[in-house]
Formats: structure tokens, C-alpha cells, sequence
């Protein structure tokens, strides 16, 4: 049981935490929400121990192991196989252990540990991890040197989920993951057979893999049963309520306050006014909730183009001549809304820069509208922006001759307010860089706007206005994202990226996510049953078969002798002497009749035999 009682700590002098309390049970699976900047991952870092509280307490069972994904493993020549492996400590140091002891009962004691946490089937789990986390067998042998920073987010992940920690902490893992592996880590969770909590914005991932949510909001912990959506609706029935007593509350003091004002001097009025006076201090005021700040996306609206504003005829593209798509003969109208579909590597983000111009064709061709203008954001574009510079600064090198107040309305309509575009963008939150990247995509009213994974570090509300703004663009979306929320409400088509190909997949997301689950599943194999030693047969049932045995010999006896008896007669010269037309036939016929019979008296002689002898052994 993790238990916070009464917990305080401040940043700079900004509150965090103020007297929070709460109390997550054994084996629970809980999503930790708040709006960005709240304090989610400063909590996980006090669990962990990395700060000090300022009062109260976070304590653990006795030898409770915390774990989660603090950065990425280093690219160093270990295989991602044994970089796994290696994460579960204990388990490691046994074998090392297991290798050098000499003393008796100590390598008793290491061999009954390394079979109490099932060491040695300890390869075949973690290969099973890193292949839900996308990672082939032959990937798995290959040195961590040989993959990116996102890929080694994975394997770190893969390490933390292999140890098996009694505390999982997990903050946006599905950050560096595709959708195939998002729906795959949905699945562990929801088997993981020990406490999770986990940092996300994933509406689909909150819904389906946690069983609790833990709200911060206002310096405080509230815990609530139930997945995301009824949390949010218990959210909001308790912000009307709170919003109508507040309303009450007011009418109630604004009336009192009237009556103050009228009757406070005058003589015969002043004890009342007096009375009333106390009864306003006396008033636990009650405050109407906050709003939500506006989480706007607000992109211009391009002019209409004829259809296709794009068509590919028999395209190839790749890299250093190495073909990753081929035969693309793909079109794109303005009024479409495609989700690209399928795991990571097999060539959605090369489509997306071919699409955007940022790669180009080996072969076929490409025909675009003489005005199409594009947009595209892709994730390494957050990265990429000026830290030392402001949003303002940004704005003012793509739009020099535009007037403050434009620029400031311009970041305004992505949510970016006063205060944020006066901010060094490296002071920024993940969220507000990823809305100034957005914003700098659209400037010039694109009629296609590809979004290579724009989700990532938008809070909740940020999605739903992702969501709302996409929704009345007018130009054509092409969506690469592991949020099946989103691509649910935005994507009308889907593409299903696989083998070098581009195909549309015809069904909906929901039976592309049931088919990914099934895929992944653990095959129920037919477990063959042990060959059952043959029952003795008793006294009796082998008396019956010595009787059927004696019945087939007595059977064949009677057959030859009639087979003799024909054979003699069919032997005789005197037969064909004296025989009548056709007699001589019928004798033939009875004959071949008789040798008929004999054979298939024997062969059930044989198997009466066989029979007698398997059951006397």
C-alpha cells in the first residue's frame, strides 16, 4: 500500500503540495491527472525519494521496490536482450553469485531464490516484452549503439516492465511509442500483477488499462474509482453543484450587503444592519470552480482547391537507393481526414515527408494543385525551435512586417497567451512548445496539414481542442498518431502502411485494435494428453474374447471344409461329362463364393487373435 498522508513541498516558492493526502492500495492501476505543471512528476520524484518533503510523509511496505523510466539506456554495445535482462538486479546478481559460490548452503540459497522469481525462464519474458514493444528477434541480439534515442526509450521501458517493481511509475510512456505498442503496453498493464501508476494524457490508455484515477488539482490529492470518462463525469457534476451553491451563496450575501448599505446608519435600523454585518463574516465562502484556461487551436482557413489537391501514380520512395514504399497510386481531396495505420518502421513517416515535399520520389509521379500549400509538424520540430528565443521572436522572423498586436493575437489563437509569448521558449512547457510549433505549421493557411504524432505533452484539454480545431479545418488532414482517441474523431479513412505498401483498410479502428490485441495474444495451445496407460481388461472380458477367438477358428473350420468339399466335386472329370448348360457356371460361382467368405473369416480370426493378446499381454 502506498501511503501519502498530509504531504507539503514548494518549487521556488510555488506551492505544489499543501497537506495532500492519499492512500493507493496493493495492485491497483491508477492514472495520475492534472493540468500540465501541476505537479504529476514532482510526486513521482518524491515517492522515489529524489526530493525531500517539506512536511508530512510517503511511506511504502518494508522492502517495497519502486520503479519506473528515468532516461533512455546508454548506446553502448550490449545487446537490447541483456540490457533487459541486466534490469532486474536481484536477479543478475544471483546468477553472477550462482557462477562463484563455494559454500554449500549459500548456493542452496541462491538456487531455491533464482527459482522463486522463475530466473530461468527469465530470456524467453523479456523477449516477449521487447517484441510487444516492437523490438523482431533479430533486433533483440543487436547492440543498443545501433538505435536511436526514441528506440532506447523503449528498451529502458522493456527494463522497468522485465524487473517487475511492487510500485510501477510510468510518466507518458506511449510518448515514444506507435499506436501497435500503445495497444500492447495497454494490455501489460492491465496483467501487470503489481501497483502502476501512470502519468498520462492518453484518454483511450486511462479508459482501458487503470481501474482508479488520482486527481491534483489546487495543491490536493483526490482519488476516484473508475476509469477516465467516469471520472470526468463525476468532475463535472461536482463543479455544477459547487457552481450553483457558489451562485446561492452569493445572491445570499449581495442581499445581506444590500441591506447593510440601505440601514447601517440609520438609528432604527442599525442593530439589524450590525447583525446582518456578522452573519456575511460568518459565511464559509464557498468558490465557484475555476475554469479551464482556454485550450484553443485556431487555424486559418485555406481557400478551396479542385480535387485531388494531391495524386501519386506508381511512386517509389526510400533512402541511399534502399526502396521503403513502392507503387503508390494514392489521392487526396481536400475534404479528407486520413489516419495512417501500422507499426513503426514500416514507412508512415517516410510517406508523410514524401507527401510534404520533404523527400522525393525514386520513380512515378507526383501531381499536386498549383497552389497547394502544406503544413507539417512532426515532433523532432519541437526540438528544433530556438530555446533562447521567445514566441514572439519566433513569429517576428517568419512574419517581419506584422504588428505586435498580430503576433500576439496570432499565438493567442493557439492558446499561447500574454505571459507565454514574452517566455524563453526553454522555459516552456512540452505542451506550450508543441502549440508554438503547431502554430508556426499553419501560418500560411495550409490545404494539408500533416501531424506526425501532435499530441505528445498536450494535457488532456489541449487534445480535445486538437480535436475541436481539426474537426472544422477545412483543409485535408493526414494523421500519424498512437492516440486512438483522436484518430476516433478525426480520421474518416485509413491507410494501413505494411510491407512497402499503402493500402486502405477497410474496417474501423476499433477491429484494427482487436486485431492487434488478438495478434498479440498469447496462443491457447492444445496441451496433448499424456498416452493413458491401456486398461487391463478383467476375467471376464477376456473369457468373451477367448470365446469370439474359438467362434472365428470354428467359422474358418466350417468354410475350408466346404471349400474342400466343392473343390473335390469341381475336381471330378465326370462333372463335365454329365453337366447340363450353365451347371457347370453355377458350380464355378458357389466356388468363388466359398474362397469370398474364407478370406474374410480369416481376417476376423486374425483380429479376434490381435485382440487376445494385447489384452493378456
Amino acid at each position: 500500500m502506498l501511503k501519502i498522508s498530509d504531504i507539503s513541498f514548494s518549487i521556488e516558492g510555488r506551492p505544489l503540495f499543501e497537506g495532500a493526502s492519499a492512500v493507493i492500495p496493493d495492485g491497483h492501476k491508477v492514472g495520475l491527472v492534472g493540468r500540465n505543471g501541476a505537479g504529476k512528476t514532482t510526486l513521482f520524484r518524491l515517492i522515489r525519494g529524489e526530493l525531500a518533503l517539506e512536511g508530512g510523509t510517503i511511506s511504502l511496505p518494508s522492502g517495497a521496490r519502486v520503479g519506473g523510466v528515468a532516461q533512455e539506456v546508454p548506446g553502448n554495445e550490449v545487446s537490447l536482450l541483456n540490457t533487459v535482462l541486466a534490469a532486474d538486479t536481484e536477479r543478475a546478481a544471483l546468477m553472477a553469485e550462482a557462477d562463484t559460490a563455494t559454500d554449500p548452503t549459500r548456493i542452496a540459497e541462491v538456487q531455491t531464490r533464482l527459482a522463486d522469481i522463475d530466473a530461468w525462464s527469465a530470456e524467453a519474458r523479456a523477449s516477449s516484452i521487447l517484441r510487444g514493444l516492437g523490438f523482431d528477434t533479430d533486433e533483440q541480439q543487436m547492440p543498443c549503439s545501433a538505435f536511436s534515442g526514441g528506440w532506447r526509450m523503449r528498451v529502458a521501458l522493456a527494463g522497468v516492465l522485465f524487473a517487475q517493481p511492487d510500485l510501477l511509475l510510468l510518466d507518458e510512456p506511449t510518448n515514444y511509442l506507435d499506436l501497435e505498442g500503445a495497444l500492447w503496453l495497454e494490455g501489460y498493464l492491465q496483467r501487470y500483477p503489481h501497483t502502476v501508476i501512470i502519468i498520462s494524457h492518453d484518454r483511450g490508455l486511462l479508459n482501458r488499462a487503470v481501474g482508479g484515477i488520482l486527481h491534483l488539482e489546487d495543491r490536493q490529492l483526490t482519488f476516484y474509482n473508475g476509469p477516465y470518462d467516469q471520472f470526468a463525469r463525476q468532475r463535472a457534476e461536482q463543479r455544477a453543484v459547487q457552481a450553483a451553491m457558489a451562485k446561492k451563496q452569493e445572491a445570499r450575501r449581495a442581499h445581506l450587503q444590500s441591506y447593510v448599505d440601505r440601514f447601517r446608519y440609520k438609528a432604527d435600523k442599525a442593530r439589524q444592519a450590525q447583525s446582518r454585518i456578522k452573519m456575511i463574516q460568518k459565511m464559509d465562502f464557498i468558490a465557484a470552480p475555476e475554469e479551464a484556461a482556454k485550450r484553443v487551436f485556431t487555424f486559418p482557413e485555406p481557400e478551396e482547391l479542385s480535387p485531388p489537391i494531391l495524386a501519386t501514380d506508381g511512386v517509389s520512395v526510400g533512402y541511399d537507393k534502399r526502396v521503403v514504399l513502392g507503387r503508390l497510386n494514392l489521392r487526396i481531396d481536400q475534404d479528407d481526414r486520413i489516419a495512417l495505420l501500422g507499426k513503426n518502421g514500416q514507412g508512415k513517416s517516410t510517406l508523410a515527408k514524401l507527401l510534404s515535399e520533404r523527400l522525393a520520389p525514386m520513380e512515378g509521379t507526383i501531381t499536386r494543385a498549383s497552389k497547394l500549400r502544406i503544413g507539417f509538424f512532426a515532433q523532432h520540430q519541437v526540438d528544433e525551435l530556438h530555446l533562447d528565443e521567445t514566441p514572439i521572436q519566433h513569429l517576428r522572423r517568419v512574419l517581419p512586417d506584422r504588428a505586435p498586436a498580430q503576433l500576439r493575437a496570432r499565438l493567442a489563437g493557439f492558446g499561447l497567451m500574454a505571459e507565454q509569448a514574452e517566455t524563453e521558449v526553454g522555459r516552456l512547457s512540452g505542451g506550450q512548445k508543441a502549440r508554438l510549433s503547431l502554430l508556426l505549421a499553419t501560418l500560411d493557411a495550409p490545404h494539408m496539414l500533416i501531424l506526425d504524432e501532435p499530441t505528445n505533452h498536450l494535457d488532456i484539454e489541449s487534445r480535445e481542442a486538437l480535436v475541436e480545431a481539426l474537426n472544422a479545418y477545412t483543409g485535408a488532414v493526414i494523421l500519424i498518431s498512437h492516440d486512438m482517441h483522436l484518430l476516433s474523431l478525426v480520421a474518416d479513412r485509413l491507410w494501413l502502411v505494411k510491407g512497402g505498401a499503402v493500402t486502405p483498410y477497410e474496417d474501423d479502428l476499433e477491429s484494427y485494435r482487436k486485431m492487434l490485441l488478438s495478434r498479440d495474444a498469447p496462443q491457447k495451445t492444445q496441451k496433448s494428453k499424456p498416452a493413458s496407460k491401456p486398461k487391463r481388461p478383467n476375467r471376464d472380458e477376456i473369457l468373451a474374447l477367448r470365446a469370439e477367438l474359438r467362434k472365428c477358428e470354428d467359422r474358418v473350420t466350417k468354410i475350408e471344409d466346404m471349400r474342400e468339399k466343392l473343390a473335390a466335386k469341381l475336381a471330378d472329370p465326370g462333372l463335365y461329362e454329365a453337366a447340363q448348360a450353365g451347371e457347370l457356371e453355377v458350380w464355378n460361382r458357389k466356388y468363388a463364393e466359398i474362397m469370398e467368405g474364407l478370406k474374410r473369416a480369416e481376417a476376423l480370426w486374425e483380429a479376434a487373435q490381435a485382440k487376445l493378446d494385447a489384452a493378456e499381454g
